[in-house]
């Protein structure tokens, strides 16, 4: 097995897809973006980021190709990011639809609960937004995060090693991002361990 973690990068249509595939490229992991029409079995990353896109979630989500699969049969770590977060929200069970303080820009974030994608870093900074949905109920997740308009801009699976964020870590303006990202990646490493 090759040294280095391999997370793919799935494609849901975000203007910083790319921006995502370069962060895990800096954090030395193997990375490459494929189309959210890509089966399972044609992935054999050890870990998915789910990009943001334009799709909005609550009558849209066809454009999402197998994202709604891969929660399913795929076993490695997911972060998903904006949409992505949404979806997987929805597909557990929770809620997600049009934010009553849509967010745009920068916003202060503050962290409840580290939990592994948020270990080591302030319990407060400024994350960059863009969305007009939100995750309204997410059951069976724990809410890592929020800001002021937005209650849920964090979640972690109570038992399956999957994320969300609201937010979007690649975006240099968001402070910390590639310290979450790195975290993201650590959380592959270890599930690596416990598989070999």
């Amino acid at each position: 097995m090759s040294s280095q973690i391999k997370i793919y990068v799935v494609d849901n249509g975000g203007q910083w897809t790319h921006r995502i595939w370069r962060v895990l490229r800096e954090l030395n992991c193997e990375s490459k973006i494929v189309p959210n029409t890509t089966s399972v079995s044609q992935i054999d990353a050890e870990g998915l980021v789910l990009s943001g896109g334009a799709p909005r979630v609550a009558w849209e989500s066809p454009k999402l190709g197998n994202c709604a699969d891969y929660f399913d049969h795929f076993h490695g770590p997911i972060l998903g990011e904006c949409v992505g977060m949404q979806l997987m929200a929805i597909h557990f069970g929770g809620k997600a639809g049009p934010s009553e303080i849509p967010e745009f820009g920068l916003a202060t974030m503050k962290v409840v609960d580290e939990d592994d994608l948020f270990r080591g870093l302030p319990k407060e900074f400024f994350v960059w937004e863009s969305h007009n949905d939100e995750v309204k109920e997410a059951p069976g997740f724990n809410v890592l995060a929020m800001s002021e308009n937005c209650k849920i801009q964090a979640i972690k699976h109570a038992k399956k090693p999957f994320y969300g964020v609201q937010f979007h870590p690649e975006v240099n303006n968001t402070q910390h991002g590639e310290e979450i990202l790195s975290n993201f990646v650590k959380v592959v490493q270890s599930k690596r361990k416990v598989n070999a």
